[in-house]
Parts: structure tokens; sequence; C-alpha cells
């Protein structure tokens, strides 16, 4: 007879239908209660745990998946973020080298850490389940041929209640019997030690799966924090540098009573005091006295002139009798003698001429602190400073 497809003859075809045809009718005839069925408790739930075994080891296969996937995707993403900062870095600023470096380095991180996974959990995980189907065959082949047993088992036994009796009939039936008994059997005995033993090494699987995966993460991890910490100094340095432009620009623009100043003027040694002088005393205590009366001795056009020039010389048209003008601390100064004034930033002093001229030491001034004379009304708190220290107003 011509075959019917490749290794398949019609002969072959027609075997194979008549044992579907009794199979089907063997298990109708056991839910009627017409025919005996073969079972076993034990096997059953064997199966049930290869089931769940199988179930589960798909989900996790199938998480892991998509866990690497993710994993990809930020790499990916950290590439792009690498590149575009590499781009937007430019040449001239702090740890140019190192960062195209960072870049590289956390590249490669991130490429070990993808294939390290994808080599030790996704294919651990891949290789445990190719054993599944087979079984899972083996368990649908040793179904069947249990229910060949079962329909060989019920006919030779109605052969043998039969009122007429067919030795031939009764033998072949027997032979029957006993060769689908042994088959099945011996696909009993094998899952029966199988299913077990493949229940039992879930754990061994999870464990490494779990282990490999945990231990990869941690060496990332800690990789990536030291690379993200090299990259957290060199944007620290780079404010830094940011900032040190910044006020070189500032100190190059600002004008010159802004920027800082160098060390106040040497003073010579002290000089003798010289002899009191009565008009000088009379200055003097028109700074004790700011509403006293003019001394008619004096020349009236000289004081006129010289309360103009004090009031000219103020900011605000309200400076103190006797005082040449107001200057503000920009820096501080610290006194290094007895007759210097101690200056912090924002100071205000008005400024007093000099008993005697010729006691006045090139770039610097003589003046008491507004403050301290708005409270005492006194001058003898007086003092000399550096003038490259402040600022006239």
């Amino acid at each position: 007879m011509a075959e019917m497809g490749k290794g398949v003859t019609a002969g072959k075809l027609a075997i194979n239908v008549q044992k579907r045809l009794t199979r089907a009718q063997e298990k109708v005839l056991q839910k009627l209660g017409k025919a005996d069925e073969t079972r076993d408790a034990a096997f059953e739930e064997m199966v049930a745990n290869f089931n769940k075994q199988m179930v589960e080891g798909t989900k996790l296969q199938k998480d892991l998946k998509t866990y690497v996937t993710a994993v990809k995707t930020l790499h990916d993403a950290s590439r792009r973020l690498q590149d575009c900062l590499a781009d937007m870095y430019e040449p001239d600023w702090f740890g140019k080298e190192e960062m195209d470096a960072l870049a590289e380095d956390t590249d490669t991180l991130w490429l070990d850490y993808h294939q390290s996974i994808t080599d030790k959990s996704v294919t651990c995980m891949d290789t445990y389940l190719t054993q599944f189907p087979d079984i899972k065959a083996r368990i649908a082949k040793r179904d069947r041929k249990m229910v060949d047993f079962d329909s060989a088992r019920h006919h030779f036994g109605s052969l043998q209640k039969g009122k007429k009796k067919d030795e031939a009939k009764i033998a072949k039936a027997e032979e029957d019997l006993g060769r689908a008994q042994k088959i099945f059997e011996e696909l009993n005995v094998e899952l029966q030690d199988e299913l077990p033993a493949l229940w039992d090494s879930r754990v061994g699987v999870y464990v490494n799966t779990f282990q490999s995966l945990a231990g990869h993460q941690e060496k990332f991890h800690r990789d990536m924090s030291k690379l993200s910490q090299n990259l957290n100094d060199i944007m620290t340095k780079l404010e830094e540098q940011r900032q040190l432009n910044e006020e070189a620009d500032d100190s190059k623009s600002v004008s010159p009573a802004q920027k800082r100043p160098g060390p106040p003027p040497s003073r010579p040694p002290p000089r003798p005091s010289p002899s009191p002088d009565p008009v000088q005393q009379q200055n003097v205590s028109l700074f004790d006295n700011e509403a006293s009366v003019p001394d008619p001795n004096v020349d009236s056009a000289t004081t006129t002139t010289t309360h103009q020039s004090a009031v000219t010389n103020g900011s605000d048209g309200e400076l103190p009798q006797g005082f040449l003008y107001k200057v503000k601390a920009v820096h501080d100064y610290a006194a290094t003698d007895g007759d210097e004034l101690e200056l912090k930033m924002g100071d205000v002093v008005l400024v007093l001429g000099f008993d005697n001229p010729d006691e006045q030491d090139d770039g610097w001034l003589m003046g008491v602190k507004e403050s301290q004379w708005l409270q005492e009304k006194d001058a003898s708190a007086k003092g000399v400073f550096p003038e490259n220290f402040t600022q006239k107003f």
C-alpha cells in the first residue's frame, strides 16, 4: 500500500485511528462505571507538583527575561546620557579626560552586568525548563498506555467471562494485556523515579539563580557607586573652577576703591607731641560740644569757610560740626597700635583734621566711628586708620 506521508503508511495510520477509538471507548465505559480504571494517588500528586513546578519556572523565566530587558533599556539610557554629557563638556573645563574615561567605564560596567545576569541567571533557568516538555510528553504517553492497559485488561476479562470461550482469542488477548502492562509499567516506573527528583531540584535551581543575580547586582552597584562618586567629585571641582573664574572676572570689573587693599601704609615712629596750642584746644572743645557757639575772636570768614567745607563734604548734609567728611570701611582692619581704629567692613567713620598737619602720615586718616560719636558725643575716641581700607561717601 502506498505511503500517506513521510514515515507514515496507511496501515500505521489505521492502527493509530483504531487505538484512539479504543481509548475513547474505554474512557466512556470507565466514566459510566462499566470498566475498571487504574488509579495511583501518589503518582497523581507527583503530576500535580510537576504542573505547579513547570508553571512557576515558566513565570520566573519570563520575569527574568523582562528584568534583563529592563537592564538593557537602562544601559541604553545611561549610554545616551553619558554621551550627551561628554558632548557638552567643554575642553577647558576641569576633568575633561576623566569625564571621557568615566563614560567608557560606565558603559563597560552596564555591558558586563547585562551579560553576567544573562549568562548566569537566565541561561540557568532556560536549561532547567528544557527538561519539562519531554517529561510532560512522557506523562501524557503514560496516561495513554494506562488506558491501553485498562482496555486490554477489560477485553481479556470479557473473553474469560464469555459463554463461548475462544481459546485462541483469549490467548491473543492475554498476550496483548501482557504487552500493554509491560509498556505502561516501564513508563510508570521511570516517571516515579524522575518526578520526585525533579520536584526536589527546584530548590537548588532557585538558590543558584537568585544567588548569582544578587551577587552580580551587589558588584554592579558597588562599582557604579564608585563611578558615581568620581562623577560627583568632578562636578564639585567644576563648580569650584566656575566660582574662581567669576571671582577673577569680578576683580577685573570692580572699581579700584573696591579692590582688596594691600597692607596698610607703613607708619614712622611716633613723634613728640607739641605743646598744646590755645587755638587747637578751642577746636577740640568744638568737638566736645556740638551745639557750642563759635568764638567771636576767631575770624568769622575762616569759621564760615571751615563749616561750609565740612557740610559740603558730607553725603547727607547732616555731618556733625567739626568733621570733614564721612568714609565707609570696605574691608576689615585689625589695629596694630594703640592710636589706631579697629575697623569692620561697613563701619562709618567721621574724618577729622589732624591737630598738627605734620603728624599725618601718608595714606592715613584721623577719625572717630560714627556709631560711637552718636552714643557719646565725644571725639576723644578718635584714632588713625589706613585710607585704602575705606571709601569716601
